[in-house]
């Protein structure tokens, strides 16, 4: 089903919106991601460092989005936008594809080595943190990629759910290796995470290659 496009104004205001989400993104990523990989680093904590990668990518594919949305705000062509929309769709899919496979590789490495991460009360404290602000991030991106029929913002809401739900395993897998000494639980939360990662990134791609990046102008040439 095709969605009715916004008025100009209202498209502009959306825009706007989207900007300015994706510059809290980018500004909490730089946190986050500098934070989390220095402790995952300190603690030798698989699961933390992935969750610092993780927002590595979120911080490349605000970045790219920032670009695309800024591109269609300052009225470029349709041309134009839509190339930005096209690259910044295959950034988003790529990020989270690269993930999967960080997550994999590493988790499996961890547990076949015997890796014991040490207590990381900094992971614990970021994750809580991470967990209350990526889903009201994913909310409003969702909502406005919807307004604005951006795929690859809707690309970017997925990488902010991925994080989500990456600070809810890094929560569980980091309480159990300091509350019960589960060294493992650090390399299985880092496993579980696939379940709906893999899935996502699938999306994203199948999405990017497939082009289905519309600007929602209202115009019968952006789909």
């Amino acid at each position: 089903m095709t969605s009715i496009p916004a008025a100009p104004h209202e498209h502009s205001r959306l825009l706007r919106a989207g900007v300015n989400i994706e510059l809290v993104t980018i500004i909490w990523m730089v946190i986050e991601a500098a934070v989390a990989i220095g402790a995952g680093v300190l603690a030798h904590s698989v699961l933390l460092t992935a969750f610092g990668i993780d927002s590595v990518i979120e911080l490349v594919t605000g970045g790219v989005l920032l670009w695309r949305l800024l591109t269609e705000a300052r009225a470029h062509s349709l041309a134009a936008v839509e190339q930005a929309e096209n690259r910044a769709a295959w950034v988003a899919g790529l990020g989270l594809a690269l993930l999967c496979v960080y997550v994999v590789v590493t988790a499996l490495a961890e547990l076949l080595i015997r890796n014991k991460p040490e207590t990381s009360l900094v992971g614990i404290g970021l994750s809580l943190i991470a967990l209350l602000i990526m889903p009201i991030l994913a909310w409003r991106k969702r909502t406005i990629a919807a307004a604005i029929g951006s795929a690859a913002l809707r690309g970017d809401a997925a990488c902010s759910i991925t994080c989500a739900y990456l600070s809810a395993t890094l929560l569980v897998g980091l309480g159990l290796n300091t509350m019960l000494g589960w060294w493992w639980a650090d390399g299985v939360a880092s496993l579980i995470l696939l379940y709906w990662l893999v899935p996502e990134a699938r999306e994203a791609l199948d999405n990017a290659h497939a082009g289905r990046a519309g600007c929602a102008c209202g115009d019968e040439h952006c789909s």
